[in-house]
């Protein structure tokens, strides 16, 4: 697999070439955002890490040009930034995971691993989504969210974690229940209807 590093810092690109060459995939990489949506559309990468602060096109920008050009292949954002409203520009731009500067092998190998799990998983289905109203990023976003969680939630806590609205995590859910990915647990209290939570299968 091919995993496309852009980063003006030529430090950062080897160190993230070396952690990738560990987990052993291949890697390109380009120094400007602009040369790195020309070379992605050359080498269509499996995956693409973007460096949030880069002069001329920033991570945002480059972002939403790659999104134009492939709406399933899974980006993730490096960056020192943790504020929750700059995480909500990039999930609504296309983005699908975050790893923090300064970069930790671990950390950055567990994310890539699980975002190319779920590229291939959500690769090839945009003729359904476009049948059901579902759109591959907002469902990259939803699952990645499930992914992590280590018990199952009700739509109101994905909904508060999400930049997403309840309806759309509702609908977004049925689907994938219909597909067998999650599952859905009815809890019974002591009054009212039962509480549903979801979990990823």
């Amino acid at each position: 697999m091919m995993i496309l590093i852009i980063d003006d810092n030529e430090d950062i690109r080897f160190t993230i070439k070396e952690i990738c060459s560990f987990g052993e995939w291949e890697t390109c990489e380009a120094s400007t955002g602009k040369s790195g949506v020309e070379l992605f559309q050359k080498m269509e990468p499996s995956l693409v890490l973007i460096d949030y602060h880069m002069p001329d096109w920033d991570g945002l920008k480059t972002t939403k040009a790659i999104r134009e050009l492939d709406d399933s292949v899974p980006i993730i954002i490096l960056t020192v930034d943790e504020r929750h409203e700059i995480a909500d520009q990039f999930l609504q731009a296309g983005a699908t995971d975050f790893a923090l500067k300064p970069i930790k092998a671990p950390d950055l190998l567990s994310r890539i691993r699980l975002n190319l799990k779920i590229g291939k998983l959500t690769a090839g289905q945009k003729n359904v989504f476009v049948e059901k109203g579902i759109k591959a990023e907002t469902l990259r976003t939803i699952k990645h969210f499930l992914y992590q969680q280590e018990r199952p939630l009700t739509i109101s806590e994905i909904q508060a974690s999400l930049p997403v609205a309840y309806q759309t995590v509702h609908r977004y859910l049925n689907y994938l229940a219909e597909r067998g990915e999650i599952t859905v647990l009815s809890e019974y209290g002591s009054k009212g209807r039962p509480k549903n939570k979801y979990k990823i299968t």
